[in-house]
């Protein structure tokens, strides 16, 4: 899926709406294969007391692997999903936890396009998620990142 993928200028340019056709591409390209959408549900019981314990939808997940898009959110969107990705894994419900996102140095692309303001520091880039992870973001869960960076991108597209 990576090794194929463009950024198309087209797509940078267009409004996202709930989710970008970036996003869209690549959850798409997982749901034709097999992946899904998938929420958790869990109950921890305690003696006699029984806790519902919500967990946030992970974007594609199949085989024990989760894998989260974060193109243009807010970056505290990093924080939910290494916690539920922490969860998940303590509960052996998840071997690995996978975030695509995009490098920060996309982010001169975004300013020469009239686009950097939609693409903020505050969002979701690499420079947001790296201390997040170093930090223990994750708890045990391995973590695999992939970045889209500028070599992806088609100005022509």
């Amino acid at each position: 899926m990576l090794d194929s993928y463009t950024l198309k200028k087209s797509e940078i340019l267009q409004a996202g709406g709930r989710k970008s056709p970036i996003a869209g591409y690549l959850d798409d390209f997982l749901y034709q294969r097999g992946w899904e959408e998938k929420k958790f549900n869990i109950t921890i019981n305690v003696d006699e007391d029984e806790r519902e314990t919500p967990t946030h939808k992970i974007d594609c997940y199949k085989n024990r692997i989760g894998v989260e898009i974060e193109w243009n959110n807010k970056d505290p969107f990093y924080d939910r999903d290494l916690n539920n990705f922490r969860f998940l894994f303590e509960l052996k419900t998840i071997s690995v936890g996978v975030i695509i996102t995009r490098s920060t140095e996309l982010q001169q692309i975004f300013n020469d396009l009239g686009k950097g303001s939609s693409y903020g520091s505050s969002t979701t880039h690499m420079s947001k998620l790296v201390p997040r992870i170093l930090g223990g973001g994750g708890g045990g869960c391995p973590i695999l990142v992939f970045a889209i960076s500028p070599a992806c991108y088609d100005p022509s597209a």
